[in-house]
């Protein structure tokens, strides 16, 4: 026998708990992950709620939002009543909220601390699958100038193109440089390649009077700074 709260379409819910009608005379911040979730993907199925078809899909990754966002489209149309545009959808919205967050983080004044430089591009390089190596320019502030993706794949010294880390610098005007990169490996411990990328950047920057002011090692949840550990 099919479970008659499974079938009892939102349609017939009482207003108050319908999630659009929720969100309008509550605010967005009464509703649960799987009622906003629901909101996007419109429906559920003939035997399921948006609701609870949302509450299945969150369940799959126990109800962590960062685990949703790195299903992919495929993955989340394995799960019976979310097809292509509804998959498309969520994933969509799990993409707008990785990115606000790095803009949320770029608004504000300056780099103050590593921490800093953690919530600027966790979102960014922080759940990749491979590794990315990116360049942080800063004025005499520590403003934020520009970001950077200077290499994929594996950190080698090979890859690091000095000449052309230098060249952004003088054309942006930055005064300071961060260099930062992920480990898809959760590991927060440098390597030895890390460590001369570190220096040869260092090295090359200090002939032009800029400083690299730190070198962060980023993974989804936690970072190494090589300032903070006085590796610089």
């Amino acid at each position: 026998m099919v479970d008659s709260k499974s079938t009892f379409s939102i349609k017939n819910w009482s207003k108050d708990d319908q999630p659009r009608e929720k969100l309008l005379h509550k605010g967005k911040a009464n509703l649960s992950d799987a009622e906003l979730a629901a909101i996007l993907i419109g429906s559920g199925s003939k035997n399921e709620s948006a609701v609870n078809l949302c509450k299945r899909v969150l369940a799959s990754v126990d109800n962590n939002l960062s685990a949703l966002g790195k299903l992919s489209v495929k993955q989340l149309m394995a799960f019976k009543g979310i097809g292509e545009a509804k998959a498309v959808t969520i994933a969509a919205a799990m993409e707008l909220g990785r990115r606000r967050r790095g803009g949320e983080a770029l608004i504000k004044d300056s780099i103050r601390s590593s921490s800093s430089v953690f919530e600027l591009m966790q979102p960014v390089i922080g759940e990749l699958e491979h590794e990315e190596f990116w360049i942080i320019y800063l004025n005499n502030s520590n403003k934020v100038i520009q970001k950077h993706l200077l290499s994929k794949g594996g950190i080698t010294g090979t890859l690091v193109d000095v000449r052309l880390v230098l060249k952004n610098a003088l054309h942006w005007g930055a005064t300071g440089l961060i260099l930062t990169h992920n480990h898809p490996s959760g590991t927060i411990k440098p390597s030895q390649a890390d460590r001369q990328v570190t220096q040869k950047l260092k090295t090359a920057a200090e002939s032009l009077d800029i400083k690299v002011l730190d070198h962060v090692i980023i993974t989804e949840k936690a970072y190494f700074s090589f300032a903070d550990e006085t590796l610089l």
